[in-house]
């Protein structure tokens, strides 16, 4: 069992990350390839589809551009700085970073669900949940500030004192597990897995418009903390994809910019600095009395 506590070095956590990243991005490029040729054979592909396709990898583009030029340093200085303050020093090891990968799977589920229940979070996250298509590409559909803040819900784990670059390896692996989730291809698992770990299934519910899916299933790698927290729902009926007010565009520059664009116009016109706030930080149903949400997925499918 000596293979379990084995030290990893840095330099082996940073080319495992280079490694997972390149493999996993190839590997779905052939997937979707594939899932792109079952639709073709189901006479479901159409241009609409192809084209979000395309848009979902230009949203992609304009992410990392965002995240390389305004998060990567904060980042790094944010973790290294939190690891002089560290009350314990873990060693990474295999053991170690399988403790990482279930912390940091708790992390992003309650930084995801953040994500869907604080207006100004979801005004950049809701353009993942843009398309009115399911297919591995969704999972490349990312808006401009959602990298930040996955900083505050990992900074715990550094501060408990995991290795700052372990942590990035293990959310990595959360985040990459979802790559193979986007699918209509896969239905329903075996029920030990479907009860344990987030599946096709549940992120389709995820992605769901339909009234009794909203906001649910926000695990990434499990779905217990669903289940644990009282978010989770099964697939029952026909998934329905998109948000309250359909964008109705796949061009790139709209679906990447239509989140932050819906809440400045909100917030501009709502009236007073207490409601105006209260559109930034409560969820995005929250209207003043009298009036609509401003953004949802659909309260019923169209």
């Amino acid at each position: 069992m000596d293979f379990l506590t084995t030290p990893f070095t840095e330099m082996q956590l940073f080319a495992w990350e280079q490694w997972v990243n390149d493999w996993v991005f190839l590997l779905a490029l052939v997937l979707l390839a594939l899932e792109l040729l079952r639709y073709a054979v189901l006479g479901k592909l159409s241009w609409n589809l192809l084209g979000d396709t395309a848009t979902n990898f230009a949203t992609f583009a304009m992410y990392l551009a965002v995240s390389y030029f305004l998060f990567a340093a904060l980042y790094l200085g944010a973790f290294f700085t939190a690891q002089q303050f560290a009350l314990f020093e873990i060693e990474s090891s295999l053991l170690t970073l399988l403790l990482c990968i279930v912390l940091a799977d708790l992390a992003y589920y309650w930084e995801h669900r953040f994500s869907h229940r604080v207006g100004f979070a979801w005004a950049t996250h809701s353009v993942h949940h843009s398309s009115t298509h399911f297919n591995l590409s969704v999972a490349n559909r990312f808006g401009p500030l959602d990298d930040l803040w996955a900083i505050l819900f990992h900074l715990p784990l550094v501060l408990v004192g995991f290795d700052p670059l372990l942590v990035f390896f293990a959310a990595l692996l959360v985040l990459q597990y979802q790559t193979f989730l986007h699918t209509e291809a896969v239905g329903k698992l075996p029920r030990p897995i479907e009860w344990i770990f987030n599946t096709p299934s549940h992120h389709r519910v995820h992605h769901g418009a339909n009234p009794q899916y909203l906001d649910k299933n926000y695990g990434g790698l499990f779905i217990v903390w669903d289940r644990l927290f009282g978010s989770f729902a099964e697939e029952q009926e026909k998934v329905s994809y998109g948000l309250v007010r359909p964008i109705n565009s796949i061009n790139p520059l709209v679906v990447f910019g239509h989140g932050l664009y819906r809440l400045a116009k909100s917030v501009a016109t709502t009236a007073g600095l207490a409601d105006k706030l209260r559109r930034l930080v409560l969820p995005p149903d929250w209207e003043p009395e009298g009036k609509q949400a401003w953004d949802r997925k659909r309260t019923s499918p169209s």
